[in-house]
């Protein structure tokens, strides 16, 4: 995969973070690095490999699920969000 600066214009855009120019450069190189490593990790022979999905034996431990008992904590959350909204974060569409 060739990460080029139509790639990053559109990874901007999905997490919306915006890069400045002077690293937009910079930028391409590291996920470049990136996306070779995992090619290279691709190429690993693992037929003969169980998959695992946990390292914890027996599973993964349970617990109830409850919400927040403390609101000042969301709130604090919510006031570091670009945009929010009854008490979620709000996010652009990317399923057309």
């Amino acid at each position: 995969m060739q990460i080029d600066d139509k790639l990053l214009t559109k990874l901007e855009k999905l997490s919306a973070l915006q890069i400045d120019t002077d690293r937009r450069e910079e930028i391409v190189e590291e996920l470049s690095k990136i996306v070779k490593f995992v090619e290279i990790l691709n190429e690993l022979d693992l037929k003969d490999e169980e998959a695992t999905f946990t390292t914890l034996k027996g599973g993964t431990p349970f617990r109830e699920d409850c919400p927040s008992g403390n609101p000042e904590v969301i709130q604090t959350i919510l006031a570091n969000a670009p945009r929010s909204e009854n008490g979620y974060f709000v996010v652009p569409k990317i399923i057309e």
